[in-house]
Protein backbone atom coordinates (compact mmCIF):
# COMPACT_ATOMS: atom_id res chain seq x y z
CA UNK A 1 0.00 0.00 0.00
CA UNK A 2 2.86 2.37 0.74
CA UNK A 3 4.30 1.72 -2.73
CA UNK A 4 0.92 2.56 -4.29
CA UNK A 5 0.53 5.75 -2.27
CA UNK A 6 4.10 6.80 -2.99
CA UNK A 7 3.81 6.22 -6.73
CA UNK A 8 0.49 8.03 -6.99
CA UNK A 9 1.63 10.95 -4.84
CA UNK A 10 5.05 11.50 -6.37
CA UNK A 11 4.55 10.48 -10.01
CA UNK A 12 0.97 11.56 -10.78
CA UNK A 13 0.45 14.42 -8.36
CA UNK A 14 -2.30 16.98 -8.90
CA UNK A 15 -1.31 18.97 -5.79
CA UNK A 16 0.65 21.66 -7.71
CA UNK A 17 -2.31 22.32 -10.00
CA UNK A 18 -4.75 22.59 -7.08
CA UNK A 19 -2.31 24.84 -5.22
CA UNK A 20 -2.06 27.10 -8.28
CA UNK A 21 -5.85 27.37 -8.49
CA UNK A 22 -6.05 28.54 -4.89
CA UNK A 23 -3.14 30.99 -5.08
CA UNK A 24 -2.91 32.31 -8.64
CA UNK A 25 -6.52 32.09 -9.81
CA UNK A 26 -8.54 32.66 -6.63
CA UNK A 27 -5.91 34.48 -4.56
CA UNK A 28 -6.24 35.58 -0.93
CA UNK A 29 -9.27 34.07 0.79
CA UNK A 30 -10.36 36.25 3.69
CA UNK A 31 -13.24 34.50 5.46
CA UNK A 32 -16.68 35.51 4.12
CA UNK A 33 -15.18 37.38 1.16
CA UNK A 34 -16.24 36.50 -2.40
CA UNK A 35 -12.85 34.86 -2.98
CA UNK A 36 -13.28 32.69 0.11
CA UNK A 37 -16.72 31.57 -1.05
CA UNK A 38 -15.34 30.83 -4.51
CA UNK A 39 -12.56 28.74 -2.96
CA UNK A 40 -14.95 26.67 -0.86
CA UNK A 41 -17.24 26.01 -3.81
CA UNK A 42 -14.26 25.01 -5.94
CA UNK A 43 -13.03 22.67 -3.20
CA UNK A 44 -16.45 21.04 -2.92
CA UNK A 45 -16.47 20.46 -6.68
CA UNK A 46 -12.95 19.07 -6.46
CA UNK A 47 -13.96 16.64 -3.71
CA UNK A 48 -16.87 15.45 -5.83
CA UNK A 49 -14.60 15.07 -8.84
CA UNK A 50 -12.17 12.99 -6.81
CA UNK A 51 -15.04 10.69 -5.92
CA UNK A 52 -15.59 11.48 -2.26
CA UNK A 53 -19.09 10.85 -1.00
CA UNK A 54 -21.42 13.52 0.36
CA UNK A 55 -19.07 16.36 -0.60
CA UNK A 56 -20.77 19.47 0.74
CA UNK A 57 -20.42 22.90 2.28
CA UNK A 58 -21.42 23.25 5.90
CA UNK A 59 -22.34 26.79 6.96
CA UNK A 60 -21.76 28.36 10.36
CA UNK A 61 -22.41 31.95 11.58
CA UNK A 62 -19.47 34.29 11.03
CA UNK A 63 -20.37 37.90 10.25
CA UNK A 64 -19.93 40.32 7.39
CA UNK A 65 -17.29 39.88 4.74
CA UNK A 66 -14.97 42.61 3.52
CA UNK A 67 -13.40 43.65 0.22
CA UNK A 68 -10.72 46.29 -0.39
CA UNK A 69 -11.58 48.31 -3.50
CA UNK A 70 -8.85 50.95 -3.59
CA UNK A 71 -5.84 52.12 -1.58
CA UNK A 72 -3.68 55.22 -1.98
CA UNK A 73 -0.69 55.44 0.36
CA UNK A 74 2.02 57.97 -0.45
CA UNK A 75 4.43 60.43 1.11
CA UNK A 76 4.14 63.72 -0.77
CA UNK A 77 6.46 65.94 1.35
CA UNK A 78 9.39 66.50 1.76
CA UNK A 79 9.64 64.31 -1.37
CA UNK A 80 7.38 61.94 -3.23
CA UNK A 81 7.52 58.26 -2.23
CA UNK A 82 4.95 55.50 -2.81
CA UNK A 83 4.72 53.73 0.55
CA UNK A 84 4.54 49.99 1.02
CA UNK A 85 1.46 49.24 3.08
CA UNK A 86 -1.97 47.61 3.19
CA UNK A 87 -5.34 48.38 4.67
CA UNK A 88 -6.08 46.18 7.65
CA UNK A 89 -8.86 43.62 7.29
CA UNK A 90 -12.36 45.03 7.79
CA UNK A 91 -11.06 48.61 7.70
CA UNK A 92 -13.84 51.05 6.80
CA UNK A 93 -13.30 53.56 4.02
CA UNK A 94 -11.87 56.99 4.69
CA UNK A 95 -14.42 59.76 4.23
CA UNK A 96 -12.26 61.29 1.53
CA UNK A 97 -8.67 61.41 0.36
CA UNK A 98 -6.56 62.81 3.18
CA UNK A 99 -3.39 64.87 2.68
CA UNK A 100 -1.97 65.84 6.05
CA UNK A 101 1.00 65.87 8.39
CA UNK A 102 0.81 62.69 10.50
CA UNK A 103 0.60 62.89 14.28
CA UNK A 104 2.75 60.50 16.31
CA UNK A 105 1.19 59.02 19.47
CA UNK A 106 3.40 55.93 19.57
CA UNK A 107 5.45 55.85 22.76
CA UNK A 108 3.01 58.09 24.64
CA UNK A 109 0.80 57.04 27.54
CA UNK A 110 -3.02 57.21 27.57
CA UNK A 111 -2.81 60.18 29.90
CA UNK A 112 -1.00 62.23 27.25
CA UNK A 113 -3.80 62.06 24.69
CA UNK A 114 -6.48 64.36 26.13
CA UNK A 115 -4.16 67.35 25.67
CA UNK A 116 -3.65 66.38 22.00
CA UNK A 117 -7.37 66.37 21.12
CA UNK A 118 -7.31 69.18 18.56
CA UNK A 119 -4.24 67.75 16.81
CA UNK A 120 -5.87 64.32 16.52
CA UNK A 121 -9.13 65.46 14.96
CA UNK A 122 -9.25 64.38 11.27
CA UNK A 123 -5.58 63.40 11.53
CA UNK A 124 -3.42 60.61 10.18
CA UNK A 125 -2.27 59.06 13.48
CA UNK A 126 0.88 56.97 13.88
CA UNK A 127 0.02 54.51 16.63
CA UNK A 128 3.44 53.05 17.49
CA UNK A 129 7.03 54.18 18.00
CA UNK A 130 9.68 53.27 15.46
CA UNK A 131 9.67 49.63 14.43
CA UNK A 132 12.05 46.96 15.58
CA UNK A 133 12.21 43.93 13.35
CA UNK A 134 11.55 40.21 13.70
CA UNK A 135 14.96 38.61 13.20
CA UNK A 136 14.46 34.90 13.81
CA UNK A 137 12.19 32.04 12.87
CA UNK A 138 10.91 29.44 15.27
CA UNK A 139 13.29 26.56 15.82
CA UNK A 140 12.89 23.29 13.97
CA UNK A 141 12.16 20.63 16.63
CA UNK A 142 13.05 17.67 14.38
CA UNK A 143 16.71 18.74 14.05
CA UNK A 144 17.38 19.03 17.78
CA UNK A 145 18.09 16.27 20.26
CA UNK A 146 17.12 18.49 23.15
CA UNK A 147 13.94 20.42 23.96
CA UNK A 148 13.14 23.49 21.88
CA UNK A 149 10.61 26.27 22.30
CA UNK A 150 7.60 25.31 20.20
CA UNK A 151 5.86 27.96 18.15
CA UNK A 152 6.71 31.44 16.95
CA UNK A 153 9.44 33.45 18.69
CA UNK A 154 8.33 36.31 20.92
CA UNK A 155 7.69 39.64 19.16
CA UNK A 156 10.61 42.08 19.05
CA UNK A 157 11.13 45.04 21.33
CA UNK A 158 9.08 46.26 24.29
CA UNK A 159 5.36 45.64 23.98
CA UNK A 160 2.65 48.02 25.09
CA UNK A 161 0.41 46.94 27.92
CA UNK A 162 -2.84 45.65 26.30
CA UNK A 163 -4.99 47.77 28.59
CA UNK A 164 -2.99 50.89 27.67
CA UNK A 165 -3.26 50.00 23.97
CA UNK A 166 -7.05 49.76 24.27
CA UNK A 167 -7.22 53.10 26.08
CA UNK A 168 -5.02 54.73 23.44
CA UNK A 169 -7.17 53.39 20.61
CA UNK A 170 -10.35 54.56 22.33
CA UNK A 171 -8.94 58.03 22.97
CA UNK A 172 -7.82 58.41 19.36
CA UNK A 173 -11.22 57.24 18.15
CA UNK A 174 -13.07 59.65 20.45
CA UNK A 175 -10.84 62.49 19.27
CA UNK A 176 -12.11 61.93 15.73
CA UNK A 177 -8.93 60.74 13.99
CA UNK A 178 -9.31 60.15 10.25
CA UNK A 179 -7.08 57.09 9.84
CA UNK A 180 -4.75 54.98 11.98
CA UNK A 181 -1.31 53.96 10.73
CA UNK A 182 0.55 51.08 12.34
CA UNK A 183 4.00 49.69 11.64
CA UNK A 184 4.90 46.23 10.43
CA UNK A 185 7.68 44.38 12.23
CA UNK A 186 8.91 42.65 9.09
CA UNK A 187 12.10 43.63 7.29
CA UNK A 188 12.68 44.33 3.61
CA UNK A 189 9.17 45.50 2.85
CA UNK A 190 7.49 42.55 4.57
CA UNK A 191 4.14 43.72 5.94
CA UNK A 192 2.28 41.71 8.58
CA UNK A 193 -1.43 42.51 8.25
CA UNK A 194 -4.39 41.11 10.18
CA UNK A 195 -7.19 42.65 12.33
CA UNK A 196 -10.71 41.38 12.91
CA UNK A 197 -13.97 43.18 12.36
CA UNK A 198 -14.29 45.89 15.03
CA UNK A 199 -17.78 46.91 14.00
CA UNK A 200 -19.27 50.34 13.52
CA UNK A 201 -16.79 52.05 15.86
CA UNK A 202 -13.74 51.03 13.81
CA UNK A 203 -11.53 53.66 12.26
CA UNK A 204 -9.85 53.27 8.85
CA UNK A 205 -6.47 51.66 9.43
CA UNK A 206 -3.32 50.81 7.50
CA UNK A 207 -0.14 48.86 8.23
CA UNK A 208 3.03 50.33 6.68
CA UNK A 209 6.32 48.56 6.02
CA UNK A 210 8.66 49.12 8.97
CA UNK A 211 11.34 50.86 6.93
CA UNK A 212 8.83 53.41 5.59
CA UNK A 213 7.19 53.88 8.97
CA UNK A 214 10.58 54.54 10.54
CA UNK A 215 11.40 57.08 7.82
CA UNK A 216 8.23 59.04 8.63
CA UNK A 217 8.94 58.82 12.37
CA UNK A 218 12.50 60.12 11.92
CA UNK A 219 11.35 63.05 9.79
CA UNK A 220 8.77 64.04 12.40
CA UNK A 221 11.31 63.72 15.19
CA UNK A 222 13.69 66.09 13.39
CA UNK A 223 10.92 68.57 12.74
CA UNK A 224 11.06 68.14 8.97
CA UNK A 225 7.74 69.01 7.30
CA UNK A 226 6.21 65.73 6.12
CA UNK A 227 2.83 64.99 4.57
CA UNK A 228 1.09 61.75 3.61
CA UNK A 229 -1.71 61.10 1.14
CA UNK A 230 -4.10 58.33 2.22
CA UNK A 231 -7.32 57.01 0.72
CA UNK A 232 -8.98 53.70 1.63
CA UNK A 233 -12.09 52.52 -0.19
CA UNK A 234 -13.66 49.23 0.87
CA UNK A 235 -17.06 47.61 1.20
CA UNK A 236 -18.71 44.94 3.34
CA UNK A 237 -20.48 41.75 2.30
CA UNK A 238 -23.75 41.37 4.22
CA UNK A 239 -25.95 39.28 1.91
CA UNK A 240 -24.29 36.11 3.21
CA UNK A 241 -22.76 36.33 6.68
CA UNK A 242 -21.87 32.64 6.99
CA UNK A 243 -18.48 31.02 7.08
CA UNK A 244 -18.19 27.63 5.41
CA UNK A 245 -16.38 24.33 5.90
CA UNK A 246 -15.94 21.84 3.07
CA UNK A 247 -16.51 18.17 3.94
CA UNK A 248 -16.24 14.92 1.97
CA UNK A 249 -15.91 11.21 2.88
CA UNK A 250 -13.98 8.19 1.71
CA UNK A 251 -16.24 5.48 3.20
CA UNK A 252 -14.84 2.67 5.29
CA UNK A 253 -15.19 -0.95 4.22
CA UNK A 254 -14.99 -2.91 7.49
CA UNK A 255 -18.48 -3.41 8.99
CA UNK A 256 -16.97 -3.46 12.48
CA UNK A 257 -15.27 -0.04 12.29
CA UNK A 258 -16.54 1.78 9.20
CA UNK A 259 -18.68 4.08 11.35
CA UNK A 260 -15.47 5.31 12.99
CA UNK A 261 -13.83 8.43 11.55
CA UNK A 262 -10.31 9.46 10.72
CA UNK A 263 -10.58 13.18 9.97
CA UNK A 264 -7.92 14.93 7.91
CA UNK A 265 -8.07 18.72 7.73
CA UNK A 266 -6.51 22.08 6.96
CA UNK A 267 -7.87 25.61 6.75
CA UNK A 268 -8.66 27.12 3.38
CA UNK A 269 -9.04 30.76 4.46
CA UNK A 270 -6.19 33.26 4.58
CA UNK A 271 -5.42 36.90 5.22
CA UNK A 272 -5.79 39.32 2.35
CA UNK A 273 -2.38 40.72 1.37
CA UNK A 274 -0.38 37.80 -0.04
CA UNK A 275 -1.81 34.80 -1.85
CA UNK A 276 -2.23 32.74 1.33
CA UNK A 277 0.20 30.23 -0.18
CA UNK A 278 2.04 28.74 2.80
CA UNK A 279 -0.79 29.74 5.11
CA UNK A 280 -2.57 27.69 4.02
CA UNK A 281 -3.18 26.91 0.35
CA UNK A 282 -0.43 24.29 0.50
CA UNK A 283 -2.20 22.55 3.39
CA UNK A 284 -5.59 22.70 1.66
CA UNK A 285 -4.16 21.39 -1.60
CA UNK A 286 -2.41 18.56 0.24
CA UNK A 287 -5.65 17.51 1.97
CA UNK A 288 -7.41 17.35 -1.40
CA UNK A 289 -4.45 15.54 -2.95
CA UNK A 290 -4.32 13.03 -0.09
CA UNK A 291 -7.97 12.24 -0.78
CA UNK A 292 -7.24 11.86 -4.50
CA UNK A 293 -4.25 9.60 -3.83
CA UNK A 294 -6.23 7.23 -1.63
CA UNK A 295 -9.18 7.16 -4.02
CA UNK A 296 -6.85 6.50 -6.99
CA UNK A 297 -5.29 3.45 -5.35
CA UNK A 298 -8.66 1.69 -5.47
CA UNK A 299 -8.13 0.40 -1.94
CA UNK A 300 -10.91 1.08 0.56
CA UNK A 301 -9.91 1.97 4.12
CA UNK A 302 -11.34 0.05 7.06
CA UNK A 303 -12.51 3.21 8.83
CA UNK A 304 -14.14 6.11 7.03
CA UNK A 305 -11.71 8.92 6.23
CA UNK A 306 -13.31 12.34 6.31
CA UNK A 307 -11.54 15.21 4.55
CA UNK A 308 -12.27 18.73 5.80
CA UNK A 309 -11.25 22.25 4.84
CA UNK A 310 -12.03 24.82 7.50
CA UNK A 311 -12.94 28.49 7.21
CA UNK A 312 -12.32 31.17 9.80
CA UNK A 313 -9.11 29.69 11.18
CA UNK A 314 -7.37 33.04 10.98
CA UNK A 315 -10.04 34.71 13.11
CA UNK A 316 -9.77 32.14 15.90
CA UNK A 317 -10.24 28.52 14.66
CA UNK A 318 -13.87 29.43 14.11
CA UNK A 319 -14.80 26.91 11.41
CA UNK A 320 -13.34 23.87 13.15
CA UNK A 321 -14.81 25.00 16.48
CA UNK A 322 -18.24 25.34 14.91
CA UNK A 323 -17.94 21.88 13.35
CA UNK A 324 -16.83 20.24 16.59
CA UNK A 325 -19.50 22.04 18.61
CA UNK A 326 -22.21 20.90 16.19
CA UNK A 327 -21.15 17.29 15.77
CA UNK A 328 -18.97 16.18 18.68
CA UNK A 329 -19.20 18.41 21.76
CA UNK A 330 -21.29 17.79 24.87
CA UNK A 331 -23.18 14.84 26.27
CA UNK A 332 -25.63 14.68 23.37
CA UNK A 333 -22.74 13.99 20.98
CA UNK A 334 -20.82 11.55 23.16
CA UNK A 335 -21.41 8.57 20.87
CA UNK A 336 -20.39 10.52 17.75
CA UNK A 337 -17.33 11.89 19.55
CA UNK A 338 -16.23 8.44 20.62
CA UNK A 339 -16.38 7.29 17.00
CA UNK A 340 -13.67 9.75 15.96
CA UNK A 341 -10.46 7.75 15.99
CA UNK A 342 -8.11 10.69 15.33
CA UNK A 343 -7.89 14.14 13.75
CA UNK A 344 -4.81 14.97 11.61
CA UNK A 345 -4.14 18.62 10.70
CA UNK A 346 -1.78 20.36 8.29
CA UNK A 347 -1.12 24.04 8.86
CA UNK A 348 1.87 25.99 10.25
CA UNK A 349 4.97 26.04 8.09
CA UNK A 350 5.60 24.90 4.58
CA UNK A 351 7.77 22.26 2.91
CA UNK A 352 7.79 18.52 3.55
CA UNK A 353 6.22 16.76 6.51
CA UNK A 354 9.07 15.92 8.88
CA UNK A 355 6.97 14.32 11.60
CA UNK A 356 4.16 15.14 14.04
CA UNK A 357 3.69 17.04 17.27
CA UNK A 358 2.45 14.40 19.70
CA UNK A 359 0.66 16.79 22.08
CA UNK A 360 2.47 15.47 25.16
CA UNK A 361 0.85 12.06 24.70
CA UNK A 362 3.72 9.55 24.99
CA UNK A 363 1.30 6.66 24.58
CA UNK A 364 0.81 7.45 20.88
CA UNK A 365 4.52 7.69 20.06
CA UNK A 366 5.16 4.01 19.25
CA UNK A 367 2.27 4.03 16.75
CA UNK A 368 3.23 7.33 15.14
CA UNK A 369 6.90 6.33 14.99
CA UNK A 370 5.96 3.10 13.23
CA UNK A 371 3.85 4.96 10.69
CA UNK A 372 6.60 7.54 10.11
CA UNK A 373 9.34 5.00 9.43
CA UNK A 374 8.65 4.42 5.70
CA UNK A 375 8.43 8.17 5.13
CA UNK A 376 12.04 8.69 6.18
CA UNK A 377 13.00 7.67 2.65
CA UNK A 378 11.05 10.79 1.57
CA UNK A 379 12.70 13.18 4.03
CA UNK A 380 10.73 12.61 7.23
CA UNK A 381 12.78 12.84 10.43
CA UNK A 382 11.00 12.20 13.71
CA UNK A 383 7.94 12.86 15.83
CA UNK A 384 8.31 15.11 18.86
CA UNK A 385 6.50 14.87 22.17
CA UNK A 386 5.43 18.52 22.70
CA UNK A 387 2.26 19.97 21.24
CA UNK A 388 1.74 23.11 19.17
CA UNK A 389 -0.88 25.81 19.61
CA UNK A 390 -2.98 28.11 17.45
CA UNK A 391 -4.29 25.74 14.82
CA UNK A 392 -7.39 23.65 14.15
CA UNK A 393 -6.42 20.42 15.92
CA UNK A 394 -7.03 22.31 19.17
CA UNK A 395 -10.77 22.40 18.47
CA UNK A 396 -10.81 18.61 18.48
CA UNK A 397 -8.55 18.29 21.51
CA UNK A 398 -10.86 20.57 23.47
CA UNK A 399 -13.69 18.09 22.91
CA UNK A 400 -11.58 15.11 24.02
CA UNK A 401 -10.67 13.85 20.53
CA UNK A 402 -7.02 12.97 19.75
CA UNK A 403 -5.79 15.76 17.47
CA UNK A 404 -2.32 16.22 15.99
CA UNK A 405 -0.56 18.64 13.65
CA UNK A 406 2.28 17.84 11.26
CA UNK A 407 5.74 19.39 11.57
CA UNK A 408 6.95 21.22 8.47
CA UNK A 409 9.73 23.66 7.58
CA UNK A 410 9.93 27.09 9.27
CA UNK A 411 12.70 28.70 7.22
CA UNK A 412 11.61 32.33 6.69
CA UNK A 413 8.17 31.45 8.05
CA UNK A 414 8.05 33.84 11.00
CA UNK A 415 10.26 36.59 9.59
CA UNK A 416 8.85 36.66 6.06
CA UNK A 417 5.78 34.54 5.29
CA UNK A 418 3.29 34.11 8.12
CA UNK A 419 0.37 36.59 7.70
CA UNK A 420 2.31 38.82 5.31
CA UNK A 421 2.26 40.24 1.80
CA UNK A 422 5.13 37.85 1.04
CA UNK A 423 3.03 34.70 1.49
CA UNK A 424 3.14 33.96 -2.23
CA UNK A 425 3.59 30.79 -4.32
CA UNK A 426 7.35 31.39 -4.50
CA UNK A 427 7.56 30.22 -0.88
CA UNK A 428 6.27 26.72 -1.72
CA UNK A 429 8.19 24.11 -3.70
CA UNK A 430 6.39 21.65 -5.95
CA UNK A 431 8.33 18.63 -4.67
CA UNK A 432 7.39 19.54 -1.09
CA UNK A 433 3.68 19.63 -1.97
CA UNK A 434 4.02 16.13 -3.40
CA UNK A 435 5.86 14.81 -0.36
CA UNK A 436 3.48 16.39 2.16
CA UNK A 437 0.38 15.10 0.38
CA UNK A 438 1.90 11.62 0.14
CA UNK A 439 2.81 11.64 3.84
CA UNK A 440 -0.66 12.86 4.79
CA UNK A 441 -2.32 10.14 2.70
CA UNK A 442 -0.09 7.50 4.30
CA UNK A 443 -0.89 8.61 7.85
CA UNK A 444 -4.61 8.77 7.06
CA UNK A 445 -4.48 5.26 5.62
CA UNK A 446 -2.58 3.88 8.60
CA UNK A 447 -4.98 5.50 11.07
CA UNK A 448 -7.92 4.05 9.14
CA UNK A 449 -6.36 0.58 8.98
CA UNK A 450 -4.82 0.01 12.39
CA UNK A 451 -6.38 -2.37 14.85
CA UNK A 452 -4.54 -0.75 17.75
CA UNK A 453 -6.45 1.67 20.00
CA UNK A 454 -5.32 5.29 20.17
CA UNK A 455 -5.08 6.90 23.59
CA UNK A 456 -7.75 9.56 24.24
CA UNK A 457 -6.69 12.90 25.74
Amino acid sequence: MFAKIRAEGLERSQAPAMFATLTDEIGPRLTASPAFKRATEWARERMSGIGLEDAHLEAWPFGRGWVLDHLTLEMVEPRYLPLIGYAEAWSPSTKEEIVATPVMVGGRSPGDLPSMGDRLRNAIVLMQPEATFIKEDRLQPTTSEGPVRIGAPPPPGPRQNPADARQMAQAVREAGAAVLVRTSYGEHGTVFVQRRDEGAAALPSIVVAGEHYNLIARLLQRGTPVKLRVNIQSHYITADTNGYNVIGDLPGSDPQVRDQLVIVGAHIDSWHTGAGAADNADGAACVLEAARILKATGMRPRRTIRFALWGGEEEGLLGSKAYVDRHFAGDANREARDRVFVYLNLDPGTGPIYGWYLENAPGVQPMFDRWLAPLKALGARKNVLPGIGATDHLSFKAAGIPGFNAIQDYTDYDVRIHHTNMDTPERVREQDLKQAATALAWFAWQAAATADPLARP
